[in-house]
């Protein structure tokens, strides 16, 4: 989205040092990716990218922001202000007043990532749609989206994320959604919240954000986020495999590769849809994605269609088939007991030889963290999948340990023709590095 020095800093209550007719053309805050005639915005956390502000210039920002004046560039345009990140957002919520209503928020314990993926190939194929990169769903990357949305845009889809009651109505007040997709509410993430009752109420404020001329879509399966309906004044429509929901699924398949089959029914009209997402789990989040495309006006034709050649972002459910004849399924991105169990039935319904998880750490589980762990085992052995844990004792004595990439690999080092592996772990844990080695 292009913005004038001028107009950026009347957007952040800035002043303009340089030339106040100089134009950008979206924004960044790594100045090693800044594009030519981007806005670069220097953040100060752990590092202060006021530091970085002459390489943003010299890789060809037009401007940038900043609060430190001892950091200008010599001739290079900057807008003065208070605080670089409230600036960012106060950007942001000026790039939403040229947006149209079709503003899709998305949220939840799990699976928001691959909803809003799916749902941006769903919408990209009736309007001009931008999306969150990757998961950046945060005050940071979520007025990023907004203002890197090109000026055409005609559909926009915020993925949110939370670290606490509180964090989605101050994103809810930047990208203000019209839609709000809720996938669903689990016990992830409890050293920040504290208990599965704050989760819901933290992931609600989003329904409690929408318009009374808005759509709330929730998911029917799931009894929590079903409830929240009593939270927005706006219309509901509900998602789910029980045929009750207004969005539902029927006679779901799986084929060779994990991909999902079914027939669609929606208060529009059927359809026959064949995911590219891989994973039984991936049935929900395509139904969510269907259920506020629909609901934005999207036919029925061309919600199967998204769904069909929707991009997902990497590390999820990527299968390869090495040149031994391993297949291996790298899920690496995140990770917590309902994903895990997840990627594991998955894993179980491959026609395989052996099937072995080589699991990471879950993080941010709080005190259930070890039997969550240890359940996890349980669930594998069950399945008839065997367990390598890397630097993660809590998997308990069902597991084989190892420590370290390293080891994990030799201890795969007798894989076959027509064995299976998942990989998956928490982000932290940075496992890919395993699945990389195996197809490499």
């Amino acid at each position: 989205m292009r913005f004038s020095a001028a107009q950026i800093a009347q957007a952040t209550d800035g002043e303009v040092v340089g030339d106040a007719d100089a134009v950008i053309d979206g924004v960044n805050i790594d100045s090693r990716i800044v594009g030519p005639g981007q806005l670069f915005v220097p953040i100060v956390a752990e590092r202060d990218g006021h530091a970085f502000i002459g390489k943003a210039v010299e890789a060809g920002a037009t401007v940038y922001l900043s609060s430190d004046p001892t950091t200008d560039v010599p001739g290079a345009t900057v807008v003065r202000v208070a605080d670089t990140a409230l600036a960012l957002a106060d950007l942001g919520r000026a790039a939403r007043t040229r947006l149209p209503a079709r503003v899709v928020g998305v949220t939840g314990s799990v699976g928001k990532t691959s909803t809003k993926d799916l749902l941006a190939g769903v919408l990209a194929t009736t309007y001009p749609t931008a999306a969150s990169e990757k998961s950046f769903n945060n005050e940071l990357g979520l007025p990023m989206t907004l203002v890197n949305a090109p000026d055409s845009t005609e559909a926009v889809v915020l993925e949110m994320g939370a670290r606490g009651i509180g964090h989605i109505e101050l994103l809810c007040g930047i990208g203000r959604p019209t839609v709000g997709v809720i996938t669903r509410v689990e016990a992830v993430h409890l050293e920040m919240f504290g208990s599965l009752e704050a989760v819901a109420q933290a992931k609600g404020e989003l329904i409690e954000a929408l318009p009374d001329d808005g759509v709330a879509v929730l998911n029917a399966d799931d009894p929590v986020v079903a409830a929240m309906a009593a939270r927005t004044s706006a219309p509901v429509l509900t998602y789910g495999l029980a045929p009750t929901a207004d969005v539902h699924a029927s006679g779901v398949s799986l084929d060779s590769e994990l991909r999902a089959s079914f027939r669609l029914h929606t208060p529009w009209g059927e359809a026959d849809v064949r995911l590219g997402a891989r994973g039984a789990h991936q049935v929900p989040n395509a139904l969510a994605a269907a259920a506020a495309g629909g609901g934005v006006g999207v036919p029925v034709e061309q919600i199967a269609l998204g769904l069909r050649i929707a991009a997902l972002s990497g590390l999820r459910m990527e299968l390869t088939t090495t040149p031994s004849g391993v297949i291996v399924i790298n899920d690496a991105y995140n990770a917590n007991p309902t994903s895990m169990t997840a990627a594991l039935n998955s894993l179980a319904t491959l026609r395989a030889g052996r099937r072995v998880a080589v699991l990471g750490a879950m993080a941010e589980l709080g005190d259930d963290s070890d039997a969550a762990h240890a359940g996890i085992t349980r669930t594998a052995i069950e399945l008839g999948v065997e367990v390598i844990a890397v630097d993660a004792p809590a998997y308990g004595d069902g597991a084989r340990h190892v420590a370290g990439v390293d080891a994990a690999v030799a201890a795969l080092a007798d894989l076959a023709d027509g064995d299976a592996v998942l990989v998956k772990a928490s982000r932290a844990a940075a496992l890919e590095r395993v699945a990389n080695r195996l197809v490499g």
